[in-house]
């Protein structure tokens, strides 16, 4: 059984769409081993509690130094026998030891189509830019921001009468598809990385 934890710090809708994908075997011999959280108000915490799942807060102002905070969250994990980092609306930058101890482990979901609109608000940086495709994109976490080789894609058209709110609600339901595909992906060792390029094992083009 793989053990992954998934980093939240807000209302954690990819969380409950991972949780249900475990119930129902889209991603299978795998299991939630710890659900961790920079604000103590978060509602994904509510959802992890709900599921039975180990919670972990952590406050960045406890640590004097980013670094301390990166080593007390990969130290919490490694305890845990955790190999696997799920970043599912996690608004925190982690730092190159943290990646180092979950090399090419660590998936982030981005609302757009990378490398355009990095970063918190990629959903309204490209409804305001007036771009006709946005979408979604997974990735493997590197020490830039919104950087890391790409994993999976899916394009969406923006409507004329889209709004900032419609357009979001199009967006989460593509993430909430996607994201347990890619991690079934990365659990079950069916990623080929090589640089920026990924295939997957068994698939053509």
């Amino acid at each position: 059984m793989k053990k992954f934890a998934v980093f939240c710090s807000g209302f954690g809708s990819n969380l409950q769409a991972i949780i249900n994908a475990l119930k129902v075997g889209k991603i299978k011999n795998a299991q939630i081993g710890l659900v961790v959280s920079d604000c103590v108000d978060a509602y994904a915490l509510v959802r992890a509690i709900k599921a039975k799942i180990p919670i972990l807060y952590a406050d960045p102002a406890d640590f004097k130094q980013r670094d301390a905070y990166d080593e007390f969250l990969a130290l919490s994990l490694k305890n845990r026998k955790i190999k696997y980092v799920v970043f599912a609306g996690f608004m925190r930058k982690v730092g190159q030891n943290f990646v180092s101890c979950f090399k090419n482990r660590i998936l982030n979901i981005h609302p757009a189509l990378l490398p355009c609109f990095k970063g918190v608000n990629g959903v309204s940086d490209a409804f305001e830019y007036g771009v006709k495709v946005t979408g979604v994109t997974v990735h493997l976490v590197d020490e830039q921001l919104d950087h890391g080789p790409i994993i999976s894609q899916t394009a969406l058209k923006i409507r004329n009468n889209d709004s900032h709110e419609t357009l979001s609600q199009r967006i989460h339901r593509i993430e909430h598809k996607m994201y347990p595909k890619a991690i079934e992906l990365l659990l079950s060792g069916d990623l080929i990385i090589k640089g920026r390029k990924v295939k997957i094992r068994g698939q053509d083009g």
